[in-house]
C-alpha cells in the first residue's frame, strides 16, 4: 500500500502538513531500521568537534545522552540543494477519474509532494534549498536559503503549480537544464524530478544537458518519475484504448496487445540507456514509481548528503 493511501484528500491539499508527516514517519522508520545511523534526529544540533569553542555546547543534551553536541543556528548551512521539477504536460499522467480528482496522484503531484518532503528535511538539517520549475522553458528559479520563511514561500509555489490545469505544454528539458546549470554558481546538490521524455528518440542532447551539471561540479540525483505499471510495463487490458499525447494532443486508437511487446522493449531500452549515461557521468539515477511511498526519494537523498557533508 502506498504511503499516500494513509492520508485524506483534505491533507493532500496541505503540502506543509503532508511534508511534515511524511518526514516524521520516515525518521521514525529510520530509527527502527539498519539505517538508523543517518543523522536526521538532531535538527538543532551537531556533534562537537574537539578543539572547537565550548561556548555553544548544549549541556542539557549532554546530560541526557552523554555526548557533546553544539547548538546550530538558522544561518548555518552545510549543503546547498537546488530542486528542479519538470512541469510539462506529460507529468500530469495519469489523468484522474472524475470521482477521484481530489486525492489523485499523478507524476507532477508526486514530484511536488516529494520536493516538499525533501525541503522539510533540508530545513530540519539547516541546509539551504531552492526550487526550479520548467516545461517549455524555465518558469521559476529561486535562490537557495534555509529559513522558515523561504520554506513556506517555496511551498506556496508548489501549491500554485498543483492548482494549474494541464495544458498542451511540451518539454524542453535540454535548454532548461543547461540554463539551470549556468545559473548555479556555487557547488550544489541538484535534485531533478522528471519523466525524461524529452526527445526520447534522440536522447544524446538530453544526456549532454545532464553532463553540463556534472561539468559544473554539481552533485546530481535524477529521480526518473514514472507510473511504472502503465508507462514501463504497459499493464493494459487487451481491449481498444484511445491513447492521447498530453503534450501535443495527438490521439491513437489501438488494442493493448498490438503494441505491448514492442513498447516494453523500447521503453526498457531507453531507461537502460538513461541509467548507463547517468552511471558514466556519476549521476545518481533513481526510478521513482508514483505507486510507491516517499522512502524511495528520501533515502537516496540521505545517502548522497552523508557523502557530501
Amino acid at each position: 500500500m502506498s504511503l499516500l493511501d494513509t492520508y485524506s484528500a483534505k491533507q493532500l491539499g496541505n503540502l506543509e502538513l503532508l511534508a511534515k508527516q511524511v518526514v516524521e514517519g520516515f525518521i521514525i522508520g529510520l530509527h527502527k531500521s539498519p539505517f538508523h545511523g543517518f543523522s536526521v534526529e538532531f535538527a538543532e544540533h551537531r556533534l562537537y568537534n574537539q578543539g572547537e569553542s565550548t561556548r555553544n555546547i548544549d549541556w542539557k543534551v549532554y546530560g541526557r545522552t552523554d555526548k557533546l553536541f553544539t547548538k546550530r543556528y538558522e544561518e548555518e548551512t552545510n549543503l546547498r540543494c537546488q530542486i528542479v521539477i519538470d512541469a510539462s504536460s506529460s507529468m500530469y499522467f495519469p489523468e484522474p477519474k472524475k470521482t477521484h480528482k481530489a486525492d489523485h496522484i499523478n507524476k507532477l503531484r508526486f514530484s511536488a509532494l516529494s520536493a516538499a518532503a525533501l525541503m522539510n528535511l533540508l530545513r530540519k538539517q539547516r541546509d539551504a534549498f531552492g526550487l526550479g520549475i520548467f516545461d517549455e522553458s524555465v518558469q521559476l528559479k529561486t535562490q537557495t536559503k534555509s529559513s522558515t520563511k523561504h520554506y513556506r514561500l517555496l511551498l506556496s509555489y508548489l501549491e500554485q503549480l498543483l492548482e494549474k490545469a494541464p495544458t498542451e505544454k511540451s518539454t524542453d528539458a535540454i535548454s532548461s537544464l543547461h540554463e539551470i546549470a549556468d545559473s548555479i554558481h556555487r557547488r550544489s546538490l541538484v535534485v531533478i524530478f522528471s519523466d525524461m521524455f524529452d526527445r526520447a528518440e534522440d536522447p544524446e542532447p538530453l544526456f549532454s544537458a545532464l553532463q553540463h551539471l556534472r561539468h559544473n561540479k554539481h552533485e546530481v540525483i535524477l529521480f526518473h518519475v514514472v507510473d511504472k505499471s502503465k508507462e514501463i510495463d504497459f499493464e493494459y487490458e487487451n481491449r481498444p484504448y484511445l491513447f492521447i499525447d498530453l503534450e501535443t494532443g495527438e490521439k491513437v486508437k489501438l488494442q493493448g496487445n498490438q503494441v505491448k511487446e514492442e513498447y516494453i522493449k523500447r521503453m526498457k531500452a531507453y531507461a537502460e540507456q538513461l541509467k548507463m549515461k547517468c552511471l558514466q557521468y556519476r549521476i545518481d539515477f533513481v526510478e521513482a514509481d508514483i505507486n510507491k511511498d516517499f522512502k524511495q526519494v528520501l533515502m537516496p537523498y540521505l545517502v548522497k548528503r552523508s557523502k557530501m557533508v
